[in-house]
């Protein structure tokens, strides 16, 4: 089964566009190195937890969106192969002064996939 690897982090809202620029961006290399999709989608309703939610999560602010993104591998050992090829792709040397979001509230973490079902939609 695939593996994932989900994301949450909060952007400046001001910041969709070039976040967007930026993700479109990664596809290509996070594919070079074994990612079959990628897939990113900006807070649309995310509500404000009492004990916990997305937003308290990554300590989203009034003037930013939350976002949930993830990668998918075919299997967890493409997901290491790649990974150790991309921290030395030069598409992520220097990245932390160029990214439109303050990736330390970022959250993450690897899946393994025990159930995938597919609505058809008429």
């Amino acid at each position: 089964m695939s593996y994932v690897d989900g994301f949450v982090l909060a952007v400046p809202t001001a910041n969709r566009a070039a976040y967007l620029e930026h993700a479109r961006a990664s596809v290509a290399v996070f594919k070079k190195h074994g990612a079959v999709r990628v897939v990113e989608t900006w807070g649309a309703d995310v509500p404000d937890g009492e004990v916990t939610s997305f937003p308290m999560a990554v300590k989203c602010q009034p003037d930013e969106t939350v976002v949930f993104s993830w990668i998918e591998w075919p299997s967890k050992a493409v997901r290491d192969a790649g990974m150790e090829k991309l921290v030395d792709d030069p598409f992520f040397q220097n990245e932390d002064a160029s990214v439109p979001y303050d990736g330390g509230r970022m959250i993450f973490g690897g899946f393994e996939m025990i159930l995938d079902e597919k609505t058809e939609t008429v």
